[in-house]
């Protein structure tokens, strides 16, 4: 077969290299022709965007201008909280107790609830810091309380109505209660392994005493204050609250007063608080010391103190004329009879 024939067949026949030759350089030039047409595209392209201009760049001087708000509802709904951010913390109710403790009665700011160690703390505290009596009048508690605000209450409710007109019936005006302790998670009497004191429960108050605003100190349980200011004290105390121990009750009561509303069966009270007169005046036992200033010692005093003799002794009175003629005491049977003292010239 002649060669130019196998040449024009050797795309359907592929019976020659040299036809498989042939067809590689034809696909090289075919490919270098479509890219040729690519990169001149991209030329004029180029050539296009060199020819549009570009804005000039904004002076510094220019005013800054905000970001538009976005006021689209439907991609910001209002009811719609950010993700990142938590829905705030709803506050408890107030109690009736508290709604009831307002200013006008007493400064007691609410604090949170006390939850432990075992079963002290509760709920409803409140720091009790002062009561107020009227527009121009508080009585601070020193320290403040820190008590239920049941037990805050019954506190104001004392003071205003008894503690404040005891003190202007004694020409002043009360300005301080002193607070012995309150809220303290402890037993009974610091007694470890006692029963849980009503302290640990912040129901119960530790008086000392009442201060009044012209200096005077009105201590409950000292015996020199007047009888009559302590029995009005104990009335009015044992009226308004379930527990009053002071003196008398037991050893651990004899310098304060506690009180308390702990709730017992059939709403039964319990107040032992003795009101003991003063202690009587007694003479000292040794005879006081000589003062400094004294006279000094006569030569006849200083001789009867070296004899033994106590100074400023009285001579025995004179024996009754009758009564020196009587015969002495016979003496017992079986007894030796005294003898007689010998007469001297």
């Amino acid at each position: 077969m002649p060669v130019r024939k196998c040449f024009l067949r050797a795309v359907t026949c592929g019976q020659s290299g040299t036809a498989r030759l042939f067809i590689f350089r034809n696909g090289v030039r075919a490919l270098a022709w479509v890219c040729t047409l690519l990169f001149g595209s991209l030329l004029a392209t180029a050539g296009l965007a060199a020819q549009v201009p570009l804005p000039k760049p904004r002076p510094a001087q220019a005013p800054r201008t905000e970001p538009a708000v976005q006021t689209d509802q439907r991609e910001a709904p209002v009811d719609a909280a950010p993700p990142s951010q938590a829905a705030p913390a709803v506050a408890p109710a107030l109690s009736a107790c508290r709604l009831a403790l307002t200013d006008a009665i007493a400064i007691a700011p609410s604090l949170p609830p006390i939850r432990g160690p075992g079963d002290c703390g509760g709920e409803d505290i409140v720091r009790l810091e002062a009561v107020v009596v009227s527009p121009t009048q508080r009585v601070a508690l020193k320290p403040p309380a820190v008590l239920r605000c049941t037990m805050a209450t019954a506190v104001a409710n004392w003071v205003r109505a008894d503690a404040a007109p005891l003190a202007a019936s004694l020409g002043s005006l009360l300005s301080e209660v002193d607070n012995f302790d309150s809220f303290e998670c402890r037993g009974r009497n610091r007694v470890k392994g006692a029963k849980l004191s009503e302290h640990g429960r912040a129901n119960a108050l530790d008086v000392r005493g009442l201060r009044l605003a012209n200096g005077t100190v009105l201590s409950l349980t000292d015996r020199n204050l007047s009888r009559d200011i302590r029995e009005k004290v104990l009335h009015s105390v044992c009226t308004r609250f379930t527990t009053v121990l002071g003196p008398g009750s037991d050893w651990y009561h004899e310098d304060h007063i506690h009180l308390d509303i702990a709730e017992r069966r059939n709403n039964y009270k319990l107040c032992q608080w003795n009101v003991y007169d003063p202690m009587p005046q007694i003479a000292p036992l040794l005879p006081a010391a000589r003062p400094d200033e004294a006279p000094a010692h006569t030569p006849e005093e200083e001789a009867g103190e070296t004899a033994g003799e106590p100074e400023g002794r009285a001579e025995p009175p004179a024996q009754d004329s009758d009564a020196a003629k009587r015969k002495p005491p016979r003496a017992a049977s079986g007894s030796k009879p005294a003898a007689r003292p010998e007469r001297r010239p």
